[in-house]
Order: C-alpha cells, then structure tokens, then sequence
C-alpha cells in the first residue's frame, strides 16, 4: 500500500512538473514558430500555430541586411571577458573566506548579496558620467568591468559554498608540502572544485549573454551585443513581430547551445557538496 502511494504521489509530482515545464516553454516555442511567419500572418487573428506559409524569409533579412556577426561576437567577447575577470577576482576571495574565516565573515557575504537588490537605475546617471570622463562609453572593456561588478557577489557566494565543502585537510597538507598560496589556489583547490567553478561559469555567462539594461545604456555600436541587435528591431511605427521573433531566436540560440551541452556539468555544479 505504501509503494502504491509512493508510485502515485511520484507520478503526480511527474505531471505537475511537466506542466510546469510546458507553460514555462510556451513563449519560447511561440516566439521560435512565428520567426517562420510573415509579418502579416504574425500579425492574424486569430493567431495560427502550424496552419500556416513557413518561410525563412525573417532569417535571410536579418542575417543579409544587419550585422548579426558582429553583434554575436560582441555578446562572446562581453561575456566571456566578464566571466573571466569575475573568476580572477572571485575564487581568490572565496579561498580566503572559505578557509581563513574572519568575524565578519558571513556579514560581507551577506552585504555583497544585498548589492544585487539595489535597482540599477539608481546609479545610472553616476555610471554614465563615469564611463563619459573615462572614455569608456561603447567599448568592450567598460561594460566588461560593469558586469563583472554586477556579477561578482552571486560568483563569490557560488565559490564560497562549493569551497567550504573541500577538505581543509587537503590544502593544510600541500601547506606541509611546501605549497604557496599560489599553488595552493590554482594547482590543489581549483581542480577539486571544477563541478562547482563550471557551473559557476555557466551562469556568470548566461547572466552576462542576457543582460539588457547596461548594454542599452552604455553601448551604441562599437561593443553593441545581442541585446542592442534585438532592441534595434523595434521602429517609432511599431514592432516588427517576426522578424523580432527571428532576432530573438538567433540571439538565444548559442547560449541554449551552450546550456544543452554543459547541463549535465551544471547540474553537477549545483548539487556539489548536498549529500555528504
């Protein structure tokens, strides 16, 4: 009777979670199918989900008349610029805090987070005035540092839990060994803790990909990524809904890629250190 209940309440758990899943998806599925409609047909009522001309046409502007190229290579150099700084910083400060804990300790943590809740736009007209004075306004290096600010409390708390489960005894043994704090880091601590720092990287550059709000703001054309690509469909007579749709498809595409092949790392990464 028990395993009967247990079956039950697992297939119930099974279909709430493919609902889920499905009404979550809905707008991606429907944004990716009326990219292979005309304006027009996008535009009919009532709207039709496969009875329709498909067509690539969306696709062939956007890829000949825009520089899709140029704006993808933006959003890698961005995020992976981003990423990168926010390691080079983050996982020397999540060793000290991991493993030579002071008092406040747990109240920088906590502090760091907090930044995340401040609304953006508070700091806009400062930010602005900066990147102005420093000539940094619409270059890679001025939103990489921005984002990799913004980023860095949610790489340092990642860092700092999956750190706090590696044996301190390890690192007091390459200490013994004769290992500096160098080594300790980069050739002890770093690879014992690579499910963590890829999941890490994961989201650092899924956060870095998708961010919209600085890129707008802060770029034009030079360092322009997806995002502005995306923004750049939208006219003062309205929007166009497929070839937007197309845009959007093509701009989410590698980072989907990207999640597809590394999910079974990230997924890794995330329950590192759960089961003891």
């Amino acid at each position: 009777m028990a395993r009967r209940d247990t079956k039950a309440r697992i297939a119930f758990w099974t279909v709430i979670g493919w609902v889920v899943g499905l009404v979550v998806f809905f707008p991606v599925l429907w944004m990716i199918i009326t990219s292979f409609k005309t304006e027009r047909e996008a535009f009919s009522s009532p709207p039709s989900f496969v009875n329709f001309d498909w067509t690539l046409e969306q696709y062939h502007l956007i890829l000949e008349q825009s520089a899709y190229l140029k704006f993808a290579t933006n959003s890698v150099i961005i995020a992976g610029g981003s990423t990168l700084l926010a390691l080079l910083f983050a996982i020397p400060c999540a060793w000290g805090m991991a493993f030579a804990p002071g008092k406040r300790t747990r109240g920088t943590l906590l502090w760091m987070l907090s930044t995340k809740m401040m609304p953006a736009v508070g700091v806009l007209v400062p930010m602005y005035l900066i990147f102005i004075k420093l000539g940094l306004l619409d270059s890679h290096i001025g939103i990489v540092v921005v984002l990799c600010l913004g980023n860095l409390p949610i790489v340092i708390w990642m860092l700092f839990t999956y750190f706090k489960e590696i044996p301190k005894d390890i690192l007091e043994a390459a200490r013994m060994d004769g290992a500096s704090t160098w080594k300790e880091i980069v050739f002890v601590l770093t690879p014992m803790a690579v499910p963590g720092i890829a999941s890490t990287v994961l989201l650092n550059v899924i956060l870095a990909w998708n961010e919209a709000f600085w890129t707008l703001q802060l770029t034009t054309i030079n360092a322009a990524p997806l995002t502005q690509f995306i923004a750049s469909f939208s006219a003062p007579e309205g929007l166009f809904w497929a070839k937007l749709s197309a845009a959007s498809t093509l701009a989410i595409l590698p980072i989907v890629v990207l999640g597809w092949i590394g999910q079974r790392q990230l997924v890794r990464g995330l329950t590192f250190g759960a089961v003891k």
